[in-house]
This record gives C-alpha cells, structure tokens and sequence, in this order.
C-alpha cells in the first residue's frame, strides 16, 4: 500500500556510504527529523553552518490553543536534538548542544572524531507514540532504572510512577485536562487541522496525524471530518484515556528546575532519550500531556505529585505492546533554510 511504502522510505537508515561532509551533514538532519514533535507538526527548521547545526522554531507551525506558550514547540526542538547528536555520533562527529536564547535557537557544535553506532542512533527508526492498549505487565527494576538514568539531564528530572494508586491520581488529571480541551471548540478546530484522514492527504503533506498512526481507518477528508465531529466526544475520549493508563507498566512525568525556554528543550531531548532508551528495551510509550496542556490545571497537577518547586513538563505512559503505523516525515530541502 502506498501508506507503508512511504513510511517504510523515510523510516530507514541510509543506504549507501556518505563520503562528502555536506552530504553527511544533510542526513545528519534527516535523522533530527525523525523525533517527536507535538500532533507531529515538525516545527523545527535547520541550518547548517561551518561547524554547527542551528535548530530553530518554525513559528509558522505554532499549535497556539494546545500549546500557547510554545512549551510543545520548544521541546520539540529538544527531541531534535537529541536525534541529531546520535546521529552525528554514528557519522563520526562528536557534538556538543547549546540553547541561545538571544535567537531561541539550539547550536548543536560538531567536531571530528570516531564514529559509534550506539544501540540509541539505533533506536531511531524504531521509536515511535504507540497510541494503544499496552500489555499492562510491569517492567523490571533494571528496566525501570535505565529508563530514569536517560530521561535525567541538566535541570531536569524524570518521576517515575509505576504504583496503580500514583497512576490512577494522574489518570483524573488526564481525565480533566482532556474534558476541559474537548468542550473548547477552537482546541477541536485546531486538533482537527492537523488530523490526515486519508492516506493520500497523509503523503501530500508529510506531517500531522494520520488516521493510521491514531489507530483509525484513512477516509476521504469530507467523511473524516463528519465522523470526526460526530464521535469525538469527552465520554468516550476519557473511557479510552482510562484503558491506556491502566494497561501501562507506568507513567513518567519530566520535571523542570525552572520555567524558560532552555528547560522546556532540554525536557523534550531528555524524552526523546528516555523513548529511545524504551525502544532498545522493546517498551512503547505516548504523551498523555493533557495535565500540563491546560496552564489552570498544571499547578494543582505538581502539587498532587508533591513537585515542590519543580515544574511539570511533559507526561508520558510506557509499556510493552504492539506497533502502529509510523507517522510520516516531510523531505529534508522543506526544513533546511
């Protein structure tokens, strides 16, 4: 089916020896943009320089009623990162990250050294936001530690919950985030923009959420919409929210020390490790973000998880379970500038 033929094309590992540096460094960004991004809107845009990579946002790509801070958008640009220096590593480039908040852009420096394929550059094709039913079997502690140690970084911390009462407390909030966004008709109109009913829209564009990705059949857009609107409702969203939290092995909330932009990146590239640590381990995980999405809802979110001073940025659950379709990615030449 041309859905999978697409997807199977970007979600590869290149295919030939890459000799020259520009050419390197092009694929090198193609991997950046196989991370995660908020409805997988790819609001980043790159520019290579002498030395560097510069990740900046791509305001064009703003989700303003999910995400009216940017704090999404910003952690996207984390999750890019994250990729990207895996990827540099594998092209033997040992990188070193910077956020300028002059530019609010991320230079990511490159210098020559030995080329290491980690099993987490490895991991790339394979990560994924599994949005189904996972097994429900807890992990080890083994397990449960290396996840901690990656999704740790500078600022940020990572709380792992794995007790069913700790997972059930995050489920109301979930289940009251969700509500408050499903009654907002301009959080649905902006939701709906970014869903690709159809497989033929899905490769058009190269970003959104496809019907596949979401666990649903492609329709033609018309129809989509109507079905869209006839059936997504808080009810059953809820019921659905309430099946995948308890079939988790846990959820994973990442803490920032402070509230700014660098944190909000550094959360992003501290999920993206975390997730690609998850893949080598063959558990899946999905955003369950709802609780820090409704800016009324987050204080009262960190004070039942007894964050302190902390601030929460991103809400994750983790499992074993089966693989969905991979969302598709837009061609490297629309992200270079």
């Amino acid at each position: 089916m041309k859905y999978q033929k697409e997807a199977k094309r970007i979600w590869c590992h290149t295919e030939r020896a890459v000799s020259e540096e520009a050419a390197i460094l092009k694929e090198i960004v193609r991997y950046a943009t196989l991370a995660a991004s908020g409805h997988n809107t790819q609001c980043w845009r790159f520019r290579i320089e002498n030395g560097s990579i510069r990740i900046l946002p791509d305001p064009s790509r703003r989700t303003p009623v999910v995400d009216p801070d940017d704090h999404h958008l910003y952690a996207s640009l984390g999750c890019a990162t994250e990729n990207l220096v895996q990827a540099a590593k594998s092209f033997g480039f040992s990188a070193h990250s910077e956020f300028d908040s002059a530019t609010d852009a991320i230079t990511v420096t490159l210098e020559r050294s030995a080329a290491v394929e980690s099993p987490l550059f490895k991991a790339i094709l394979s990560r994924q936001c599994t949005r189904s039913d996972f097994d429900g079997k807890p992990l080890s502690n083994e397990e449960l530690r290396l996840l901690e140690v990656a999704g740790t970084g500078n600022g940020v911390r990572i709380l792992l919950l794995t007790g069913r009462e700790a997972m059930e407390k995050v489920l109301e909030y979930v289940v009251e985030g969700n509500t408050m966004q499903m009654n907002n008709p301009a959080f649905v109109r902006e939701l709906e923009s970014w869903i690709r009913f159809s497989d033929r829209e899905a490769i058009h564009k190269g970003d959104g959420l496809a019907a596949r990705v979401t666990g649903s059949p492609p329709t033609p857009r018309w129809l989509g919409r109507i079905l869209f609107r006839a059936f997504f409702r808080p009810g059953p969203e809820n019921d659905k929210y309430a099946r995948h939290i308890r079939s988790s092995a846990g959820i994973a909330v990442f803490v920032s020390a402070a509230n700014d932009k660098a944190h909000w990146a550094e959360a992003g590239r501290c999920y993206e490790r975390f997730a690609l640590q998850a893949t080598v381990l063959g558990v899946r995980n999905a955003f369950v973000n709802q609780p820090v999405e409704e800016t009324g809802l987050r204080p009262d979110f960190a004070h039942a998880m007894a964050l302190g001073e902390g601030r929460p940025d991103l809400v994750v659950r983790f499992g074993r379970g089966k693989e969905m379709a991979k969302s598709l990615r837009r061609p490297v030449e629309a992200v270079l500038i």
